[in-house]
């Protein structure tokens, strides 16, 4: 089956699959999402995410797990974009981890106390994972995961603050403060 036209996906299904439910309710099970299959984000309650697929068919997944679609593909025949230099935020996780370690090394030796501690690692927000040629870095400025292969940075995933006591109705989109922006025909 091809995708409707006006279709576009905000996020991807997880590698492993995406188990699904019929309302945001763990007790309403539906058939579980395949690996990788492009979804419509089009709300969400708390941690919950009602998803839209191309075919129109709905369900609520855990919205944590789902992979947000960095950007629309290259339309043919389009000049490549410039992809961000990986160094500045190589950089930026190097300081902040200079910066722990120096802060953990004083509480170890007894130069510090707890509290300055705290107040010495506060507002500190780091993330890696170095896989061979592969890195996955926390941009914690824009608050989501990127990829790197050495040359240049891509989203991976966005990251969001789950609005766990957020009251939304049914139909309610999800709006352009919140971690993922539906994209709309007038914005392409």
């Amino acid at each position: 089956m091809t995708a409707p036209v006006d279709f576009r996906p905000t996020h991807v299904v997880p590698p492993g699959g995406l188990s699904a439910w019929e309302s945001p309710d763990p007790g309403r099970p539906t058939v579980p999402l395949d690996a990788l299959l492009p979804v419509r984000l089009a709300e969400r309650h708390g941690d919950w995410a009602r998803i839209v697929c191309a075919n129109d068919w709905s369900a609520w997944v855990d919205g944590r797990l789902l992979v947000a679609v960095p950007q629309d593909p290259p339309v043919p025949g389009a000049p490549l974009a410039r992809t961000a230099d990986p160094r500045p935020l190589l950089a930026r996780a190097q300081d902040m981890m200079i910066r722990y370690r120096s802060a953990a090394e004083e509480l170890a030796a007894g130069r510090l106390d707890g509290e300055s501690f705290r107040q010495h690692t506060q507002g500190l927000r780091v993330g890696m994972i170095v896989d061979g040629e592969a890195v996955w870095l926390y941009d914690a400025e824009h608050e989501r995961w990127v990829y790197c292969d050495g040359t240049r940075l891509s989203t991976y995933a966005t990251t969001g603050r789950p609005s766990g006591t957020g009251e939304s109705s049914p139909d309610s989109a999800v709006g352009p403060t919140d971690a993922t922006r539906i994209v709309g025909p007038g914005d392409v």
